[in-house]
């Protein structure tokens, strides 16, 4: 089974391939799409829409793990990330990719076992998982969607 994790934004979206044979997860791909704020809006979310696209293309997951938006102070900054969701969701849609939506604290409890772990806590048990060193905390946040996706997908799905 080969699933795609997205930690959605608009600046940098994190994302992981991960495949599952058996019982043992491999990461076959991961990364961060950016777009410079320099440009309009519309010209990022195209940009966000393009590469995703591509990567949809090229690893043909069956199923995408999304986070879900949490409550942020900052409104604009939260408006922006949900202009970035609805262009994921469309590319998945338009590549017939199931999707399942997970809320932080979910994802924090399939990965570390702590609804409440932090980052360091995050980056330490997707390492131990996987057997990466990883620095990026949205391609961190990507990989332990897909991680919870998979460990989700077993327990609701009677085939893999």
């Amino acid at each position: 089974m080969r699933i795609i994790g997205i930690d959605p934004g608009i600046e940098k979206m994190g994302f992981a391939i991960l495949e599952k044979q058996k019982n043992i997860i491999r990461l076959l791909d991961c990364g961060c799409i950016y777009t410079p704020s320099s440009e309009h809006l519309s010209r990022r979310l195209n940009m966000l829409s393009q590469d995703l696209k591509s990567i949809l293309k090229e690893w043909r997951p069956s199923v995408a793990g999304v986070e879900q938006l949490f409550f942020s102070k900052n409104v604009k900054t939260a408006l922006t990330v949900c202009h970035a969701r609805g262009v994921i969701l469309e590319a998945l849609e338009d590549h017939g990719v199931e999707m399942m939506e997970f809320n932080p604290g979910t994802i924090k409890q399939a990965v570390t076992g702590d609804m409440r772990a932090d980052k360091k806590q995050m980056q330490k048990m997707v390492d131990y998982h996987l057997g990466v060193n990883l620095k990026n905390d949205d391609t961190v946040d990507a990989i332990a969607c897909g991680i919870c996706l998979l460990s989700s997908y077993n327990r609701t799905h009677v085939s893999l």
